[in-house]
């Protein structure tokens, strides 16, 4: 059911639970950390409620939760193991199911940190992307990267310019990765229902999850869904970038419209954040207001100058409330952000700027 805790030697290395009933993952998951210099394995569990004790024992920085198991499944077990770990950030293990996304997106609503979309149990073995996203998101995740993380800086101005004052924009544009899909349910819950703009969101998500997480934002009273090819944008709407699909925009006799194509990924990302808000840039100029929200590597940075240059505005999340300060770390230690805010502060500050109030 367990493994003994990893050699002393390795005592000052971030440790992972991994809780998964089939016991080719767990074996598989625990070599490859255990390979890997920035982690170690705390213990593997079978099943949630052994799971749930050993997290109570171990204490350990991040659990690999998986969702489907017997005698107690992954969501039944995230409440308890946050209670009995506080400090652990899980990682649910879900397959790339419609159920699987579904249940995912419930676990993140209630505490998880993010998700791993695995594939067949028959195919985990050769899985090698797997297994990259799943360390680097561990590693992502873990106390000493938080440690190491840039602090934020005052925002300083991407060109020699001063930061201009705060405007009404003509389009919002949104992107996220790690930690993501509570951020934009925070933000998007903020807003005004009745708002005269577009917003645009790119989330670093597989496909079918950004479908759920679309119907997921439009219960919060503004009309989501994943953007549909040379779809024209309407005022007080979202649109998705589906998994797998760049979503970018275009202009032509005064309509703006979204464009989807699955072109190479950008900062290993498909859909990137980065092509959506240059193309942002071109179509709506200084009108742009984009957010960049918590999310792994940096992703976002090179679009939010491309933005900043045109005259519209970047607001970053800051690191404390950011579960991964990567992305929004990188657009402030580039002096790409008007302002710096805390998640909280995010959605009243859009809603101050759509109102006029400035």
């Amino acid at each position: 059911m367990s493994v003994s805790p990893s050699p002393a030697g390795r005592s000052g290395l971030p440790s992972v639970l991994i809780i998964d009933d089939s016991a080719v993952v767990r074996g598989l998951v625990s070599r490859w950390i255990e390979a890997d210099s920035r982690l170690q394995v705390a213990a593997t569990c079978a099943d949630g409620e052994v799971g749930v004790r050993k997290a109570a024992e171990l204490q350990p920085d991040i659990v690999v939760l998986d969702i489907e198991m017997p005698r107690m499944d992954g969501l039944t077990a995230l409440p308890q193991i946050l209670k009995a770990c506080p400090k652990a950030k899980v990682v649910m293990a879900s397959t790339l199911t419609l159920k699987g996304g579904e249940i995912t997106m419930r676990a993140l609503s209630l505490g998880a940190a993010d998700y791993a979309p695995k594939p067949e149990a028959g195919r985990v073995a050769g899985a090698e992307a797997y297994r990259k996203e799943l360390l680097d998101k561990l590693v992502a995740l873990s106390p000493r990267s938080a440690s190491v993380a840039p602090r934020p800086a005052a925002a300083r101005p991407a060109t020699p310019r001063p930061v201009a004052p705060a405007r009404k924009p003509s389009l919002i544009a949104i992107g996220s990765s790690t930690g993501g899909p509570q951020a934009l349910r925070e933000v998007i819950a903020a807003l005004p229902r009745d708002i005269t703009v577009p917003i645009v969101i790119t989330q670093h998500m597989p496909k079918l999850f950004t479908a759920i997480l679309a119907e997921h934002l439009s219960k919060l009273g503004m009309p989501a869904a994943e953007a549909k090819e040379g779809e024209p944008l309407r005022p007080g709407r979202i649109y998705l970038a589906p998994g797998d699909f760049h979503m970018t925009l275009r202009s032509a006799n005064g309509v703006v419209s979204a464009h989807i194509d699955q072109s190479p990924p950008v900062n290993f990302c498909r859909p990137a954040v980065d092509p959506l808000f240059n193309s942002c840039a071109k179509v709506a100029g200084n009108g742009v207001l984009a957010v960049v929200l918590t999310g792994m590597g940096h992703d976002g940075r090179d679009g939010a100058r491309t933005i900043r240059e045109a005259g519209g505005q970047v607001i970053a999340q800051d690191q404390a409330s950011s579960v991964v300060w990567g992305m929004p770390g990188a657009v402030a230690e580039a002096g790409l952000a008007d302002q710096i805010l805390s998640l909280k502060d995010i959605g009243p500050e859009l809603t101050r700027r759509l109102k006029g109030s400035l």
